[in-house]
């Protein structure tokens, strides 16, 4: 760290006037400075500025490596920023951050809300639907916006999420001498004036349709009725046992309704969805989009157990029917440590190989007999699914 060639350089709307000394020590010695057009205009610095690259690439200043270079971002370039992105390419003793105050604690501050009690959110690059884990009476969100037609676009998607009576408080330039700061309701119309950089606070009001625990409604999910379904789910759910930043093989995936509910479960679960048929490829990345997850579950084309060789190791695999013993070994065979394997069968044929693989490796076989109250004449009686054999392994 003695003489890094790389300056990460965090900047506010009140440009190099907020900047502590070290920074701008830091931006002066820069021979090329990195940024978008907004922040090189910020910090005036002439010729040597260097426009991001559309679509956004960190290789620019990479192909500058051992010249001094800086590189200009909102506030705090490791919370939603550009620094994330180029510190995974560096040594530790290439770089230097100079993070200023984020546009989320300038938001809390000025609403006086605990930052720590906040979710804090980066829509400007990300789909509305990330909100949907946080969706609930009472929560107050930050948001930072794409541009100025964002915040009416995401008031007309609370309110059709059910959240129309939540307050927005539209939080134009935070920090500088152009900042403004305006209230209105999710479901009443916003100023047409809004201009970037911009971030919304929200004060959620209203009821979650979606509720956090597994077992989602199956008709939530986009099917051409080949999914796991609920209750079944649910419990598949629990034997996989996710956990943060785990990867899932989700072999014979059919609508991935397992899939996204991993991913639901746990911060940063991330799941791989195996199915041979095009259609039902589209059911997943229809139904991972529409939960907020499809950065988190990659829909994969082929068929077990050829297609497993070169997907990354698991640490759970869940194989959802029609399971055969090669899948299975093969799965098994990749299996991180601590890792877990769950099959279902429904076929006499299938429940005989799960019952002969739990009598040779061990683990848990349990048979799910389901029954739901459903008219019987003119009264009530209960109808039966077919059972379900669950086999599971923890390595």
């Amino acid at each position: 760290m003695a003489d890094p060639w790389l300056s990460i350089i965090g900047l506010g709307e009140d440009g190099p006037n907020g900047l502590p000394a070290a920074s701008r020590t830091a931006l002066d010695a820069a021979e090329t400075v990195f940024g978008a057009p907004r922040h090189l205009a910020l910090a005036a610095v002439g010729a040597r500025g260097r426009d991001w690259p559309v679509p956004f690439s960190v290789q620019p200043v990479l192909a500058l490596r051992g010249r001094k270079v800086a590189v200009l971002a909102s506030g705090d370039p490791f919370w939603h920023g550009a620094g994330g992105s180029l510190a995974r390419h560096l040594a530790p003793g290439e770089w230097r951050a100079f993070p200023a105050v984020s546009t989320f604690s300038l938001a809390a501050a000025r609403l006086g809300w605990r930052i720590e009690e906040t979710v804090c959110l980066g829509l400007h690059a990300a789909p509305f639907e990330r909100l949907l884990p946080h969706l609930g009476r009472g929560v107050r969100a930050i948001c930072l916006m794409r541009d100025g037609h964002a915040p009416a676009e995401l008031a007309h998607w609370l309110s059709a999420q059910g959240f129309g009576a939540s307050t927005l408080w539209i939080m134009e330039a935070l920090g500088g001498p152009r900042e403004r700061l305006r209230e209105a309701r999710a479901d009443a119309p916003l100023p047409g004036d809004i201009a970037a950089p911009v971030a919304v606070a929200v004060a959620l009001s209203g009821h979650a349709a979606i509720p956090a625990s597994a077992g989602l409604a199956d008709d939530l999910f986009e099917s051409d009725g080949t999914m796991t379904k609920r209750v079944v789910r649910a419990l598949t759910v629990s034997a996989l046992a996710p956990r943060p930043n785990e990867l899932l093989w989700d072999i014979g995936a059919g609508s991935g309704t397992v899939a996204v509910e991993w991913a639901r479960m746990a911060p940063g679960a991330r799941a791989i969805a195996l199915e041979p048929k095009a259609e039902r490829l589209g059911f997943i990345r229809r139904n991972a989009a529409k939960f907020g997850l499809s950065d988190r579950i990659a829909p994969v084309a082929g068929t077990a157990p050829e297609a497993l060789a070169d997907l990354p190791d698991p640490d759970a695999v869940f194989i959802g029917g029609g399971g055969s013993e090669a899948t299975i070994a093969a799965a098994l065979a990749r299996l991180r440590p601590g890792g877990r394997l769950v099959a279902n069968a429904v076929t006499l044929e299938s429940e005989a190989l799960l019952s002969a693989l739990y009598l040779r490796h061990g683990g848990t076989l349990e048979r799910i007999e389901i029954a739901s109250a459903a008219p019987l004449g003119r009264l009530t009686g209960w109808q039966r699914a077919r059972p379900i054999v669950q086999w599971s392994l923890a390595r």
